[in-house]
C-alpha cells in the first residue's frame, strides 16, 4: 500500500518494515491541563485570528511539542485562525523558537508549525517616554523582550508613562499582557508596583491576593515597601532617614502619592517635595 501511494502521490515515504493497528479512538479519557500564557482574539477585515502568546525563557522541547496541539485545539474549538507568537528576552531562545515544527514525512510534512518570534533582535529597545508615547503597542513589546536587568527601570517607566495616554480599559489590558510575559521575577514585581501606583491594581487578577488579606495594616506595609522598592530598582540611593519616614507612615493615601512620585524621582528626597 505504501509503495503504491509513493508511486501515485510522489511522496518520499520510507519503505516500512512492519505495520501494527492502533486504537482509532482519540478521546482524551483523563483531563490534561494545558495552559498558554496569553490568548487574544483579534477581529480583522480578513477574519478572526486567535493569538497564542507565550513567554519563553529558554529552550524547552517538551513545551515546544505542545505548540501544534494548542493551534489544532483552538482551530477546532473557536473556528478562528490560530497564530502562535513566542516572546523571549534571549537571542538563542529566539533562534530556537523560530525553527519550524514539521510533523509527518520528511520533505512533505502533514503539519508544519511556524511560530512568530518576538525577541531582542527584531524588537527595538524603547527606554524614553517620548518614544513610548509615540507607539505604546511597540513599547509593550519592547518591555516584554528587553525588560530585565539594569535597563528594566527605564523601559518599564517609559511604558508606564505611555499607558497613561491611553483609555483606562486599553491601558489595563496592556498592563496585564506585559505582566504575563515578563519572565524576570524582579522586573515583574517592579511592573506590578508601577501599576499599583498608576491605580490599575484593582483591575488585575493579582489584586485579589491583596484584597484577601483584608487588613489595612497589611496594605499600608505593602505600599511602604513598594515606594522603597521603586526607588531601589531605579538605582536611587535611599538614606536611612527616608526609609524610616516611609516605613513610619500609616496614611495609605500619602504612601500612594509617594509611590507615584518615586516613579519619576531623581533623588529620594523628591518623595517629600510638597510635604
Amino acid at each position: 500500500m505504501v509503495s503504491s501511494s509513493h508511486e501515485a502521490l510522489h511522496i518520499p515515504f520510507p519503505e516500512p518494515r512492519d505495520f501494527a493497528a492502533m486504537n482509532v479512538d482519540l478521546t482524551e479519557i483523563e483531563p490534561v491541563e494545558r495552559r498558554v500564557d496569553t490568548l487574544l482574539r483579534a477581529e480583522t477585515d480578513d477574519g478572526t485570528y486567535l493569538l497564542v502568546v507565550e513567554s519563553q525563557g529558554k529552550p524547552d522541547e517538551r513545551k515546544r511539542s505542545s505548540w501544534p496541539y494548542y493551534l489544532s485545539y483552538l482551530h477546532e474549538k473557536y473556528r478562528g485562525e490560530p497564530v502562535h507568537i513566542v516572546v523571549t528576552q534571549s537571542r538563542a531562545t529566539a533562534r530556537w523558537a523560530a525553527e519550524p515544527i514539521h510533523l509527518g514525512v520528511h520533505g512533505m510534512p502533514s503539519l508544519t508549525v511556524r511560530p512568530f518570534v518576538l525577541g531582542p533582535e527584531n524588537v527595538p529597545l524603547i527606554a524614553t517616554e517620548r518614544e513610548a508615547k509615540k507607539d505604546p503597542p511597540l513599547a509593550v513589546l519592547s518591555a516584554m523582550t528587553h525588560g530585565r536587568g539594569r535597563q528594566a527601570p527605564a523601559i518599564l517607566e517609559s511604558l508606564e508613562a505611555a499607558l497613561r495616554t491611553l483609555d483606562r480599559d486599553t491601558a489595563a489590558a496592556l498592563a496585564q499582557f506585559v505582566d504575563s510575559c515578563l519572565a524576570d521575577p524582579q522586573a515583574r514585581q517592579m511592573w506590578r508596583d508601577l501599576m499599583t501606583a498608576m491605580q490599575y491594581f484593582w483591575r488585575h487578577p493579582w489584586a485579589e491576593e491583596g484584597r484577601e488579606e483584608g487588613r489595612e495594616e497589611g496594605r499600608i506595609q505593602e505600599r511602604a515597601e513598594m515606594v522603597l522598592n521603586i526607588l531601589r530598582w531605579r538605582g536611587i540611593d535611599v538614606p536611612g532617614e527616608v526609609r524610616d519616614r516611609v516605613e513610619a507612615c500609616t496614611d495609605l493615601e500619602q504612601l500612594t502619592t509617594w509611590s507615584e512620585r518615586a516613579v519619576h524621582a531623581t533623588a529620594a528626597d523628591d518623595l517629600f517635595a510638597d510635604g
